[in-house]
């Protein structure tokens, strides 16, 4: 389910670039549109699990606080440096979120995360180009500090929706958070980029898209296989989001260069490598040992 949520949104880059629409416009219309989805679905869940815990609530409006405050920023890194850079850049949560969960929850972090960390953010960079000369016209220096800021939002949103999701309730949270992710785009894209709804047909055609399968597919795959996950694991299976947007680049007629390449097969390894089971530890029968008739471990 992480790897589905993780195609969806792999593909948003390519849907705000195309809609052509600026930062605060394509952050609050994924958002708006979206709803019109889930506040029905939402309203269905409801009527057969009942209504949502109010602290959990609580923490699905935080989250969506920061949901919006991350899309907007993102946008703002895809419309400087390009969809794959700025897909690269919003994956800078791959070491925020488990050291958050680190710290919030007391989640301990395991070693090999620590060793995998940088290998994976390498191999992240590598695959999206980061390391290589900028694209003419872009501007790296605001779309890493629109990146940087949005991943770290982004980090905290993962944790929050972590912390309150519950197998009662998959729709609501989505449905909250993109709520409040809706109205902190208004009022953050509003001040900074306005908000712009005299679109043409293709732009609202993109747009549209962009909200049904990054916002509405995309996070009811992941809220489903959040708390199924460790956060050094979850982290770990969302950065593909990268590697997918970059293979589908090469549908639309893009090439990757030989270190694209191995910067894809880099972070397909070490995702890989460190999703492993950690292999269960041998139980201590009653009978085992001399300590027969005791409880056992």
């Amino acid at each position: 389910m992480a790897v589905v949520g993780s195609v969806c949104i792999s593909a948003s880059a390519v849907f705000v670039k195309l809609s052509g629409t600026n930062a605060g416009t394509a952050a609050f219309l994924r958002c708006a549109l979206a709803l019109v989805v889930l506040v029905p679905l939402t309203w269905r869940e409801s009527r057969r699990a009942g209504p949502r815990a109010r602290h959990h609530r609580m923490m699905d409006i935080g989250a969506g606080v920061l949901l919006g405050v991350d899309m907007v920023f993102w946008a703002a890194s895809v419309l400087n440096v390009g969809a794959a850079v700025s897909t690269v850049l919003l994956n800078i949560q791959v070491v925020f979120f488990p050291l958050l969960a680190r710290v919030v929850s007391g989640t301990p972090l395991s070693r090999r995360f620590l060793y995998l960390a940088p290998v994976m953010l390498l191999g992240v960079a590598l695959a999206g180009g980061a390391l290589g000369r900028a694209e003419p016209g872009s501007h790296p220096v605001a779309g890493v500090l629109y990146g940087t800021a949005a991943g770290l939002a982004y980090a905290g949103y993962l944790l929050l929706m972590r912390l309150g999701a519950e197998r009662r309730h998959i729709v609501s949270p989505v449905c909250v958070s993109t709520a409040a992710a809706a109205a902190t785009a208004a009022v953050m894209g509003g001040l900074w980029t306005g908000i712009d709804l005299d679109q043409g047909r293709a732009a609202w055609g993109w747009l549209v898209t962009l909200a049904l399968v990054g916002q509405v597919l995309a996070w009811l795959f992941i809220t489903s296989a959040l708390p199924r996950l460790a956060p050094s694991v979850a982290a770990s299976l969302l950065l593909l989001q990268p590697v997918m947007a970059f293979g589908l680049g090469t549908l639309i007629g893009e090439r990757p260069t030989a270190i694209q390449a191995a910067g894809c097969v880099l972070v397909i390894a070490a995702v890989w490598y460190n999703s492993r089971a950690t292999r269960p530890a041998r139980t201590v029968r009653p009978t085992d040992g001399p300590a027969a008739g005791g409880t056992g471990t």
